[in-house]
């Protein structure tokens, strides 16, 4: 079973995804983290995230793992656990900046789709149901509004010890936002077949809740 969820950053997508993947006894792929990976690669290697032709140049250096230990999913960077290091905000918006790129997005294709192949999955990022699963048989965009997403991104990097304001938060969320969704390659927008979710004034048991209602409406568990 191939469960697609798709949304803006911040709706709750990664948080959801490992839930349902716990509830449904299914692999959870963060197709983002493969994106923050080479992000944080270019970063290192002190290459501009918008400088398309040396972020190209560096890709036949990156060798990207996937393993899943536990059901927890492990990504590796030339062999080397990437742990929380793509999980700050510098490294999301440089995945949100590489992710524009075509031959990035060509680079990463083939790795989500075996582990589909391989596996029952619910897989979350932007493109999920329109370009990497379009034949998944659950496909969901789940959205929330830009200052509800900004006020759950703002206590998830307090409670981490990051210093920021939800000012500087939303900013970000509104910049990734209009990237995602003008980029002309794979852009971030719902499948024509999806069923769309808005979850602004639902808590993650209230939101997974919904998302299984739909599965069971569109395949049997």
């Amino acid at each position: 079973m191939k469960i697609a969820l798709d949304g803006p950053s911040g709706a709750g997508k990664s948080t959801v995804a490992k839930a349902l993947a716990k509830k449904l006894g299914i692999i959870y792929v963060d197709t983002g983290a493969l994106y923050r990976t080479v992000g944080l690669y270019v970063k290192n290697q002190g290459v501009a995230k918008d400088d398309e032709e040396k972020v190209i140049a560096l890709l036949p250096q990156i060798n990207l793992g996937m393993e899943f230990i536990n059901g927890e999913q492990i990504v590796t960077l030339n062999g080397v656990n990437v742990g929380d290091t793509i999980r700050t905000g510098e490294i999301a918006m440089y995945a949100s900046r590489v992710s524009a790129i075509p031959e990035v997005r060509t680079f990463l294709l083939e790795t989500q789709r075996k582990i589909a192949r391989e596996n029952s999955v619910v897989m979350d990022g932007r493109d999920i149901g329109t370009v990497i699963l379009p034949d998944a048989e659950v496909k969901i965009f789940m959205f929330a509004s830009a200052e509800a997403r900004a006020e759950r991104r703002y206590k998830e990097l307090i409670a981490k010890g990051e210093n920021c304001t939800l000012e500087s938060v939303l900013e970000d969320i509104k910049t990734r936002d209009h990237n995602d969704s003008t980029r002309k390659t794979a852009p971030a927008v719902p499948a024509e077949d999806a069923v769309m979710l808005d979850n602004s004034s639902l808590d993650i048991d209230g939101t997974v809740n919904a998302v299984i209602e739909i599965i069971k409406s569109k395949v049997e568990l």
